[in-house]
């Protein structure tokens, strides 16, 4: 019987979509999966008599051999010799033992045992047989926790210098040679030629942690590079070749620290090193001169990973645990002594092993440190923390982003200032402001009315507010302007451009960016520009340069003829700040154990302020030391600093990973026809409104061209939807999110999520998501489309009856999202004014005199009734439903019909500060008539 190819039959990478390396985001995938089709190919014809069967099928191990040749060009392993190995026996038709040394070739990379040892493809390998076992149990092991830290760390180096292929083989041998066992990490090379080369190696090779670069090279690749195009923006051959080697080298070193600025950088220059050394080289770690000394180059490249590598306090904490103490203060479980004795809790140690309790203590002495007043490993592993996310300080916070938001609000914000808030915040920040003593003036964000929720706010919304607040003569009175980057939904703002904007309103503006969801976008090219820290740093080089003081003058003169009365010259036209006046001064809340690796309620605080030293370290410490505890779990800060280390050593692969992982579900949901009848993928154009998409950028996915338009929106557009976050529409199924949330894949199938709206479920990837993961959720997904498709099937007419209602109601009957509505006159400062600035404090704690406030249900009509009779009805506390998770109501602010309506046409049992048998929280009329002192 004819065997059909698999890899035929069920494997297919379009042309089109990856040419050459094409769109780079789902490399490793059509890697892996090219060398998976190519040894099934192999197999099968290997076992083929059919002639012209025979044919089609070495066509097909030609194409994917060329393929896969382009990609491990920038791969050390395998080597570029080992492919030429390849072509060889391919070319002499030597099939079974291509056959044999792809299997074995294979296997290494999927156990990367290339990692350990030398692998070797020669047909003379007679140990061959017994390694392919070792690797085959080495591929068992990965995951094991045993396994996870016993071999040396390995890591690629990038030499970029044209050289021949000969020249290449002695460079990579004189590397090699170098090794010594007691070397603390082991490493390969990867050879490049040319300047677009190294750039596409930065960015399809995450094992490449070190670069060096030598002498002079030219400017294009042999291949197609078009996934460099937005990279290379600006940058021609021709500019290239007037330049002079050194200037070249630092240009490529600029760019290669824009793509992964982790990469340890060096350069081999037989130029003028003393002239080269004084020019900005700031991305470089050192400067050889001449290439001869290779073991100098060998130490100082080991030297460069392992201060990526230490974990300050995470290593302290090991050192500590097997110190014998003697415990005479608290925590009885300290040393694990409470339950090593215990006859009935043993059990606790059982399962969490004896490591956990011999480093639980409350000492800061003793090689430990303070997480209040940190001196020692904590100090260094938060100054590293800085270094990972670009930041000027960072800050470890072991109670959840929630105390981070507190922290930063309290240190920056005096009673009475006015801060600029996105309403559908989180509630932390509403508390913070109420703690704070703030005025606040909150921002709606567009409304995705369709699928019940909210977007972000409009950059147009934040400057016509602030030139209220300049017209009003308060806008020295504005702090700070509070945003959610990105939001639980993926929306993500043009961070950089915000800024910009705004400070050329206000140029000592504060922004906190609430990133509590977005701590792996520093770790990605295309997602860092769109960080906080990223854009403050950007910002300030940008001010500081010459070029910049040009464009701003021919703005400025531009500028001033214009009729500064007229809002249009404002709101209509991209602003400018003033050089010379302003001031960068960007804070980021980062919840870590969201996106990156950390346990639970481990997050960071990142500062880029210019003004820190001078205004907010003292304050900062105060507001540090009132919301942090005096005990801190120290397994969580070693968690922060394990979790930082592992960002700066791989986050660049595991992000990568994770967005593949996105990638590969979302194009299954838009291809798989039973899958789209009930479950409608949200694409850029349905969460993202024409007039915010200035790319024209509809959807990242295109079922010809592939995911080779997502960099063009992120470049240009005012908002992007990150494409990790998978939101589908389920209206269809006549089943509401929180329902299908519970019933359908948690209770039934064991998949957790968290968001959901009234008709759309959110399914986030993260560094954690594997590809059999996504494979299960996909299986689930078509379960549940054949069970809607049986259900429907098998009811009766008033039952499909039934089924179609509720499916109407969520697709068509959905409730208009409320805008703010306003804060009643007695809790405005001044109510004369024309600026919307409530008291939240003041109508917060007012409540708290039961004589104050009132209950009023609205299921009954008593609350229509009230509004009806012209009174305005007030909140007295937060309402905060779950879907959206965000206050509808705050202290102080008037109920008006449309959040009524709102409330009214909600479906969902858990709403915060109301209780269906009281009703809704109010103020009384002779509470909002009396004098503020009274």
């Amino acid at each position: 019987m004819q065997e059909t190819s698999q890899s035929e039959s069920s494997y297919t990478v379009p042309e089109t979509a990856y040419t050459a390396l094409g769109f780079y985001h789902k490399i490793s995938q059509l890697r892996a999966d090219t060398w998976n089709a190519l040894k099934r190919d192999l197999g099968i014809l290997v076992k083929l008599n059919d002639e012209s069967r025979a044919k089609n099928l070495i066509k097909a191990i030609d194409v994917k051999l060329t393929r896969l040749e382009i990609i491990e060009d920038y791969h050390a392993f395998p080597s570029k010799e080992d492919f030429r190995h390849l072509w060889s026996l391919f070319d002499r038709d030597e099939y079974v033992l291509l056959e044999k040394v792809v299997k074995r070739l294979v296997r290494a990379l999927i156990s990367e045992s290339y990692r350990r040892r030398h692998v070797d493809l020669s047909d003379s390998d007679a140990n061959a047989e017994d390694l392919e076992t070792l690797d085959a149990l080495a591929q068992l092991r990965r995951g094991h926790p045993a396994s996870n830290s016993a071999a040396q760390p390995y890591f690629e180096l990038l030499i970029v210098d044209n050289l021949s292929p000969q020249e290449e083989e002695v460079v990579r041998e004189a590397f090699r040679n170098m090794r010594r066992p007691e070397d603390k990490f082991v490493y390969d090379v990867v050879t490049v030629r040319s300047f677009e080369d190294a750039l596409i190696a930065v960015l399809v090779n995450p094992n490449i942690q070190a670069c060096l670069i030598r002498y002079e090279f030219p400017y294009k690749s042999k291949y197609n590079l078009s996934a460099l195009r937005n990279y290379l923006e600006g940058l021609s051959e021709k500019e290239l070749e007037n330049q002079t080697e050194a200037e070249r080298s630092i240009l490529l070193s600029s760019m290669i620290h824009e793509l992964r600025p982790e990469i340890d950088q060096f350069l081999v220059t037989s130029g003028d090193v003393e002239a080269t050394a004084s020019r900005d080289i700031r991305y470089f770690n050192r400067i050889f001169y001449r290439e001869t000394d290779y073991i100098e180059q060998h130490h100082t490249i080991l030297r460069a990973i392992d201060n990526r590598y230490r974990t300050p306090f995470f290593d302290a904490l090991r050192e500590y645990s097997k110190k014998p103490t003697g415990v005479f203060h608290a925590m009885p479980i300290s040393r694990g002594k409470s339950v090593t004795r215990s006859h009935w809790a043993g059990q606790m140690i059982d399962f969490y092993g004896i490591n956990i309790f011999l480093a639980e203590t409350s000492a800061t002495s003793g090689g430990l440190d303070s997480l209040l007043q940190p001196y020692g490993p904590i100090k260094k592993a938060q100054e590293y923390a800085a270094r990972a996310f670009g930041a000027r300080q960072s800050f470890f916070v072991t109670n959840g982003t929630s105390t981070a938001n507190k922290i930063v609000v309290q240190a920056l914000v005096k009673p009475r200032d006015i801060v600029l808030v996105d309403r559908d915040c989180h509630k932390s920040h509403h508390y913070g402001m109420v703690l704070a003593g703030a005025h606040v003036s909150y921002l709606d964000s567009y409304p995705l009315h369709d699928y019940s929720m909210y977007g972000a706010v409009p950059l147009h919304e934040i400057k016509k507010t602030l030139l209220g607040y300049k017209r009003s003569g308060q806008l020295h009175k504005v702090k700070m302007l509070l945003l959610t980057n990105c939001t639980f939904d993926g929306v993500v703002y043009n961070v950089r451009r915000v800024m910009e904007e705004c400070l050329a309103i206000k140029p000592d503006l504060v922004f906190l960016w609430d990133e509590a969801w977005f701590a792996f976008a520093s770790f990605n090219p295309t997602y860092r520009p769109r960080t906080a820290m990223n854009a403050a740093r950007t910002l300030r080089e940008r001010y500081r340069s010459d070029k910049y003081r040009e464009e701003y003058a021919a703005w400025k003169a531009e500028f001033d003829e214009l009729d500064p009365d007229d809002d249009a010259t404002w709101l209509e036209r991209r602003l400018m700040p003033d050089p010379d006046q302003v001031r960068i001064r960007a804070y980021a809340t980062h919840s870590t154990h969201k996106t990156l690796t950390s346990l639970r309620q481990g997050s960071m605080i990142h500062v880029f302020d210019q003004d820190y030293r001078q205004k907010v370290e003292a304050p900062f410490h105060e507001a540090y030391m009132t919301h942090t505890s005096t005990s801190p779990n120290y397994q969580i800060v070693a968690s922060l600093d394990v979790g930082r280390m592992q960002a700066e050593m791989e986050g660049f692969e595991l992000v990568h990973a994770q967005v593949e992982a996105a990638l590969s579900l979302r194009e299954q949901l838009y291809s798989h026809p039973l899958l789209q009848k009930y479950f409608r993928v949200l694409k850029n154009k349905d969460m993202v409104p024409a007039e915010y998409r200035e790319s024209g950028v509809e959807s990242y996915y295109d079922p010809v061209t592939g995911w080779n338009k997502m960099e063009e929106a992120w470049a240009r557009d005012e908002f992007v939807v990150d494409p990790s976050r998978i939101t589908i529409a389920i209206g269809a199924t006549g089943v509401d999110g929180d329902t299908f949330k519970n019933e359908f894949l948690m209770n039934k199938y064991g998949i957790q999520i968290n968001k959901t709206s009234r008709n759309t479920v959110l399914f986030m990837t993260n560094i954690g998501t594997t590809r059999g993961s996504i494979a299960y959720l996909l299986d689930v997904l078509i379960k549940l489309a054949k069970e809607f498709d049986n259900l429907w099937e098998d009811s009766s007419r008033p039952e499909r009856k039934i089924i179609e209602n509720r499916v109407h109601s969520l697709t068509q009957e959905l409730p208009p999202l409320p805008d703010f509505s306003r804060f009643h006159d007695a809790f405005r400062p001044d109510a004369e004014s024309a600026t919307p600035e409530g008291d939240i404090r003041r109508a917060y704690f007012l409540s708290y005199d039961e004589e104050n406030t009132e209950y009023l249900r609205f299921d009954n009509g008593e609350l229509q009734g009230q509004m009806r009779s012209g009174r305005d009805v007030v909140s007295a506390s937060f309402v905060i439903p779950y879907p959206p998770g965000f206050p509808v109501l705050v202290p102080g602010q008037v109920v008006s019909e449309g959040i009524l309506h709102f409330l009214q046409a909600l479906d969902v049992t858990e709403i915060h500060g109301y209780r269906p048998e009281l009703g809704l929280l109010v103020f009384t009329e002779e509470a909002l008539s009396a004098p503020p002192d009274s």
